[in-house]
């Protein structure tokens, strides 16, 4: 059955592969989240292929370039992760405008990369033990980005947003005005102005340093790690800039957090993280400050998309958000 999305963006989907010289065999519509996917066969070889098209007022062309030169520094690393394709004109993305919204949206078009979604593979495992090492896959290969990323240099006109204390914890955070979040009453609202100042100090006073600041995924959750066998791979990299890595280990571990056995996914993760890089006992202190400001970030961006409907799981990561906020001391 083709759905209303399927219908709206398909005939962009076709004519943007003509940009890349790709007649597809089949054409899959994939999913409409931030961002419209399509698994595409493609009829020269038969190879499978990811196509996007981007939501137009997330990420400029510039941004958009920049994440595919470091998905493609990461593949020449030798880490998993879907291999950006050229048009026929050699560019990295084509434009299309889609009929029925009026958008004009930037396409890209990527190796798909085969496997099962991690997050899947742990809803159902029942042995803490099988998902712990599953989490450790998750750190390991997170080690590998940052070890690729502070070892590389982007080349000139580079550009990806700063997940800094500003990009963080500012007056105009990157993913949303999260005390504006219309399930918080005014105490709330109060109560998470001050925390935002209070986190904002601590960052500044962090600092950035090399060890543990660079390109970060900073939303390399399971759901973003795809496993086949013993390999994994990272994809989508739309939330891709420069902010602390401890920042992405929130990214990877906050989902698990009311999870009677938190401790055992946040020790495999750390584990993993730890036999492919080094990170300090101090710095690993930073987690659970980043842990909070990862799930502020989270209601920030639900702020900013009026079109999702408030769930109860929104409403309990708020209350998660409140209670913690409450009495938390930053730890710098």
């Amino acid at each position: 059955m083709i759905t209303e999305a399927e219908q709206v963006y398909a005939p962009a989907a076709r004519q943007a592969l003509g940009a890349f010289g790709v007649e597809p065999t089949d054409l899959r519509f994939i999913r409409l989240a931030e961002n419209v996917t399509f698994r595409v066969t493609d009829a020269r070889d038969g190879s499978p292929l990811v196509l996007r098209l981007h939501r137009p007022w997330y990420h400029d062309i510039v941004a958009l370039q920049s994440e595919h030169i470091w998905t493609r520094a990461l593949v020449q690393a030798g880490i998993e992760a879907p291999e950006p394709l050229l048009t026929q004109a050699g560019e990295s993305f084509t434009q299309v405008e889609i009929a029925e919204t009026g958008e004009r949206r930037w396409v890209g078009l990527a190796r798909w990369v085969e496997g099962e979604i991690l997050a899947d593979v742990i809803a159902r495992e029942t042995d803490t033990a099988a998902s712990k090492s599953r989490m450790a896959q998750v750190g390991a290969i997170m080690a590998a980005l940052h070890n690729q990323a502070t070892g590389w240099t982007p080349p000139a006109g580079f550009q990806r947003q700063l997940l800094d204390a500003d990009g963080l914890m500012g007056p105009k955070p990157f993913w949303g005005p999260f005390w504006d979040q219309t399930m918080l009453s005014h105490g709330e609202r109060d109560l998470l102005l001050a925390m935002r100042d209070r986190l904002h100090a601590a960052l500044t006073g962090y600092g950035k340093p090399a060890r543990t600041y660079s390109l970060i995924h900073a939303d390399l959750h399971p759901s973003n790690v795809v496993i086949d066998g013993a390999r994994a791979a990272v994809i989508d990299f739309d939330d891709a800039g420069f902010g602390w890595h401890q920042y992405d280990f929130a990214a990877a571990l906050t989902a698990y957090q009311s999870r009677s056995d938190f401790a055992e996914f946040r020790d495999g993760f750390i584990a993993g993280y730890r036999s492919m890089r080094a990170i300090s006992d101090e710095d690993l202190g930073l987690l659970p400050m980043f842990l909070l400001i990862r799930d502020m970030a989270i209601l920030g961006w639900q702020h900013q998309r009026p079109e999702l409907q408030q769930t109860t799981e929104l409403s309990r990561l708020k209350d998660r958000v409140c209670e913690i906020a409450a009495d938390f001391e930053p730890p710098i």
